[in-house]
């Protein structure tokens, strides 16, 4: 085989496995229940926040965020 054939061939079985390629989609998580419905006697929920609440668990988020804010940190230290 020649060399041009050679380098022919490699050429059509790149541009054949590129077409072979897979759609790469996205695809989202399915949540079965509300992130606030918790687990009743869950032992790794915080002190004070209601199962079911929604506003309360917002609450905790936030201040579970700002726990973790390394500008709000520093200013209490």
């Amino acid at each position: 085989m020649s060399l041009k054939t050679t380098v022919a061939l490699l050429g059509l079985v790149t541009l054949l496995a590129a077409c072979s390629e897979k759609p790469q989609t996205a695809h989202t998580r399915k949540s079965d229940s509300q992130a606030w419905s918790g687990a009743p006697g869950d032992p790794y929920s915080v002190p004070g926040w209601k199962a079911g609440d929604q506003a309360s668990w917002e609450q905790q988020m936030r201040t579970r965020a700002q726990g973790q804010n390394e500008y709000s940190r520093a200013t209490t230290q």
